[in-house]
């Protein structure tokens, strides 16, 4: 049987996708690329904007034309978001954001009675979905640690399909992380919906990295996100002492105005953000700092548009990742007067992206010349391509090995 499977959105979904592939070719399946010829497709669907959701839409139906006698399953946050437009499209499993890890069955099961299968709970409290991979399709390996947001931004429609916060067991993370370099992968990034609220039994996240840097192989520990009111005194600590973990964080901002910030429910200012930042690069003065920013949001006047604008230049980042506000039905924001016309984000969004590749270049050329390690992702026989710890880019006129770290000049 030949499967494919198609994976929309964040990190977390990757590594769920990844959990998805690798069970299925331990239960005899083939991976197979091209849906036509696929016995089973799956589709893990994204929700965060709403052009995520045109696209899992749209995704879904190309994918039933191209394979119309396929098993089609459609799961994640997309159809959690909205369930009554996906069951009429001729899928055959139907889940949510509950039971990936049951995909294998529920395929198993579907082949047998030949029946459809739908499943998408609105339970917010539930337990941690454990999922263990060995081998990851990329050399910087992710973990799923964390799941679940109680933080509900106001434009946000995330906390509203991933439920409650909840972790992974630190065992189990530490036990994963061991097969993992075991089989050769030298990073980890550790990911979730709200990854800094990582807690087990008391072991918080600091705790967490600094026992999986005492994994033999383990060379690196990287963050996918983390939000700048966790990081506390402890974090900082950890910067100061561990040289495992990268010299990088996503740390998102979403708004460069208090006023927004406030109307964003986001639980900090930017005096607080601004110290914080402060602080990190007094520990690590060239550490490569990225973020989110949405433009666009309920009641940004030009005015406040440009306070972030100025923010965001004062701040020095090395990426920012900007995002034109898409409401979100259900959300807080979705019910405020206040809106902003998409001409008028796209121009904002254009000008934000031209201060982010400025940065961009600015930082990366702070390092030209420096000797720096390089982890090789890929290779194509000519050039090597990897990142740097500070998450440089590194594209290398070598013949290098895929997976391996090597000192050169940037």
């Amino acid at each position: 049987m030949k499967f494919n499977i198609i994976t929309l959105g964040c990190k977390v979904n990757t590594y769920e996708s990844n959990f998805i592939k690798e069970s299925l070719i331990a239960n005899g399946f083939s991976f197979c690329n091209e849906n036509k010829n696929c016995d089973v497709v799956i589709i893990n669907t994204c929700t965060v904007t709403d052009t995520s959701d045109k696209k899992s839409l749209k995704t879904v139906r190309r994918v039933r034309r191209e394979s119309p006698r396929a098993i089609l399953v459609v799961c994640g946050c997309s159809v959690q978001n909205n369930v009554e437009i996906y069951q009429n499209l001729g899928i055959d499993i139907l889940l949510g954001n509950k039971d990936k890890s049951k995909i294998v069955t529920l395929i198993s099961n579907v082949m047998k009675t030949k029946e459809k299968y739908k499943y998408i709970t609105k339970d917010r409290n539930l337990p941690f979905e454990d999922m263990e991979i060995k081998r990851f399709d990329h050399v910087r390996a992710f973990i799923k640690i964390q799941d679940g947001c109680n933080n509900f931004c106001s434009y946000c429609i995330i906390p509203f399909v991933r439920g409650d916060i909840r972790s992974k067991s630190f065992e189990k993370v530490i036990c994963e992380a061991s097969k993992l370099a075991q089989n050769g992968y030298q990073e980890l990034v550790l990911t979730g919906i709200h990854t800094g609220s990582y807690n087990d039994n008391g072991k918080d996240l600091c705790d967490l990295i600094n026992s999986l840097s005492s994994i033999k192989g383990i060379n690196r520990i990287r963050l996918s996100s983390v939000e700048i009111t966790e990081l506390n005194d402890k974090f900082m600590e950890l910067l100061r002492e561990n040289k495992i973990f990268c010299n990088h964080l996503h740390i998102p901002l979403q708004a460069g105005s208090d006023e927004i910030l406030k109307i964003m429910n986001r639980k900090y200012d930017t005096e607080y953000y601004r110290q914080k930042i402060a602080q990190i690069r007094a520990i690590r003065p060239d550490i490569s700092i990225t973020t989110d920013v949405i433009v666009g949001h309920n009641y940004e006047t030009e005015e406040l548009f440009e306070k972030c604008l100025a923010f965001c230049e004062e701040i020095k980042f090395a990426k920012i990742h900007v995002f034109p506000y898409s409401q979100r039905s259900g959300t807080a924001t979705s019910r405020m007067d206040g809106q902003i016309s998409e001409e008028v984000k796209k121009n904002r969004a254009k000008k934000l992206i031209a201060l982010s590749e400025k940065q961009e270049q600015d930082y990366y050329n702070r390092f030209k010349g420096q000797i720096l390690d390089v982890l090789i992702e890929t290779n194509n026989g000519k050039e090597s391509v990897g990142h740097t710890s500070n998450y440089l880019k590194v594209v290398l006129k070598e013949n290098l090995h895929v997976n391996e770290i090597y000192q050169r000049e940037i």
